[in-house]
C-alpha cells in the first residue's frame, strides 16, 4: 500500500524567511525514497496554538496516515512542538520516541535532551523529528521500517504482528 504523509517544519526562522528550510525537504526525500507519497508540506513559527492547529487540520482531513514534524523538539522556551503534538493526539506510542532516541545515543549523547512526542490523532501517526537535518535523518532512518506496520494496524490492516514480523 501506498501511505500518504505530510511534513510540518517548525521554525520561526525558516518562517520568516531567514533561513531556507532544509530539514523538511530532507524528510519528504528520505519518505519518497521509502515509497511513501507526500500531499502536504508547509512551515510554521514556533507557537503551540499553530503547530496543534496543523497538526489538528491536516489528520482531521484523512488524506495523511503519517505527519512528520521537524523542528521544535529541544530545550529552547519556544521549542514546544512536542506539547502542541500531545494536545492534538488521542492516543501515544511511546515507543518510536524512544527508539529514535536509543538509535540517536549511540551517535551523540546529546539525543538524551530531545523531548520528541509521537501519537495517534484518529487514522494518522504523528511524529515529532529534530530540526537538524543530521538528527532528523537519523530518528526517521531509525524508526522508518516500523511504521508501515503500525500505519496498517491504524488504519484497518492485519494486526497479527508475528505474521508481518521480518
Amino acid at each position: 500500500m501506498e501511505w500518504k504523509a505530510a511534513v510540518l517544519t517548525v521554525s520561526d526562522r525558516s518562517a520568516r524567511g531567514e533561513r531556507p528550510d532544509e530539514g523538511g525537504p530532507l524528510v519528504r526525500a528520505l519518505l519518497e525514497q521509502a515509497g511513501y507519497s507526500v500531499v502536504k508540506t508547509a512551515v510554521v513559527p514556533d507557537e503551540q496554538d499553530e503547530i496543534a492547529d496543523v497538526l489538528r487540520r491536516w489528520a482531521d482531513e484523512g488524506s495523511v496516515q503519517l505527519l512528520l514534524t521537524t523542528g521544535g523538539t529541544g530545550f529552547s522556551p519556544r521549542d514546544v512542538t512536542p506539547e502542541a503534538t500531545l494536545s492534538v493526539c488521542t492516543r501515544l506510542t511511546p515507543g518510536i520516541p524512544e527508539a529514535m532516541r536509543a538509535a540517536s545515543m549511540a551517535v551523540t549523547n546529546r539525543a538524551m535532551l530531545s523531548r520528541a512526542a509521537a501519537g495517534i490523532r484518529g487514522r494518522t501517526l504523528i511524529v515529532n523529528l529534530p530540526g537538524s537535518p543530521k538528527a532528523a535523518q537519523e530518528n526517521l532512518e531509525a524508526v522508518l521500517p516500523a511504521l508501515s506496520h503500525g500505519l496498517e494496524m491504524l488504519c484497518g490492516g492485519p494486526a497479527d504482528c508475528a505474521a508481518l514480523r521480518n
